[in-house]
């Protein structure tokens, strides 16, 4: 999936569609290849070899009551160099961003980390992902903890699906150029656990998803920004689509996945994405409301922000929530949006 993800130290000018310099020069790192296939466990691991690389596990969680709550887990790499290094010289900067959202609060916590010295990092067997404190441990069954000055959670989770490539067998393009990543993920985690909330424990269940994806180039310069989503339809299929903005237009495309996690691969233009209404969010006006139509299937969705005031204020802002889903699916999910500063 997506992410802002530029670091405030980060060299380049940061601007709505460059976080990370997303749309800037690759030269010296390698570029995704049409031709890969994935190989588990390694590629659950880090690839030094590219500039950027994230580890991005949202859920949609319930309590006995069926209140409705979402939390979110991040960690991303990047490297200011394709040359490596030892310790301190190691070229690689990480960041965690952790969220819990409730019906009428956002908590986020946020944390930085220089690679090389053991203060974040990810190794693929036995998998294990932490900056800090915080940690996903287990990519088939694990656990999934963070806190932030206000909230804290810990959850247990395990897969109940396949890993599923995005894209074309997880070479996944972001534009009419081109730009493209590896990209797969898994959307079939179970989570329960805790989360602790400045009203107290709640005991929690639901649906996880995690996305995998690493590049030096995902978009280009025109870009502006992107509106991501990941939903869980009540008959168990799933539904990953993004839209990348430009100036002039935008680049959706995304990926169907049966309840038995068997992908289908949607081209730009097969999915459309509407906003429908906008909210006032810390200044800004942000589209919350959602239209997402796949004639070919026979959706026909309105995804709704639990929580409007879902809004990131981490170092680079952005969106990111989870919805309810309505309509000819109807289930729940997680939308990010960016470029809306």
């Amino acid at each position: 999936m997506f992410i802002v993800f530029a670091l405030f130290f980060w060299h380049a000018p940061v601007q709505a569609q460059g976080f990370a310099g997303m749309g800037s020069g690759s030269d010296g790192y390698l570029l995704p290849v049409p031709d890969k296939r994935f190989d588990f466990p390694a590629d659950h691991g880090a690839h030094p070899g590219f500039r950027i690389e994230w580890w991005y596990l949202t859920a949609n969680l319930r309590d006995e009551a069926g209140t409705e709550y979402g939390i979110q887990w991040t960690l991303f790499r990047s490297a200011l160099s394709p040359q490596d290094g030892d310790g301190w010289q190691t070229p690689v900067l990480w960041m965690g961003h952790a969220a819990i959202t409730t019906p009428d609060a956002h908590y986020v916590g946020e944390r930085f980390a220089r690679g090389g010295i053991g203060q974040a990092g990810v190794t693929a067997t036995p998998f294990e992902a932490w900056i800090d404190d915080w940690a996903m441990t287990g990519i088939e069954d694990g656990r999934l903890i963070a806190k932030g000055g206000d909230f804290a959670y810990d959850l247990a989770f395990t897969a109940q699906g396949p890993f599923v490539p995005q894209g074309q067998n997880g070479y996944s393009v972001k534009s009419e150029a081109g730009q493209a990543s590896h990209y797969y993920s898994q959307p079939f985690y179970q989570l329960s656990g805790t989360l602790d909330l400045p009203t107290g424990p709640v005991e929690v269940t639901g649906e996880g998803w995690l996305d995998r994806e690493w590049s030096s180039q995902p978009l280009t310069e025109e870009q502006t920004g992107w509106d991501w989503l990941s939903l869980h339809f009540d008959d168990g299929t799933k539904l990953m689509a993004y839209g990348l903005r430009s100036t002039e237009s935008s680049y959706i495309v995304g990926t169907w996945i049966t309840p038995e996690g068997t992908p289908a691969p949607l081209e730009n233009g097969q999915i459309l994405l509407d906003p429908i209404a906008t909210s006032d969010v810390e200044g800004r006006k942000v589209p919350t409301t959602w239209r997402v139509q796949l004639p070919e299937k026979a959706l026909d969705i309105t995804a709704t922000a639990l929580n409007p005031q879902s809004w990131m204020g981490t170092t680079i802002s952005y969106w990111e929530g989870p919805v309810r889903v309505t309509g000819t699916h109807p289930g729940r999910g997680y939308l990010e949006m960016t470029g809306y500063d």
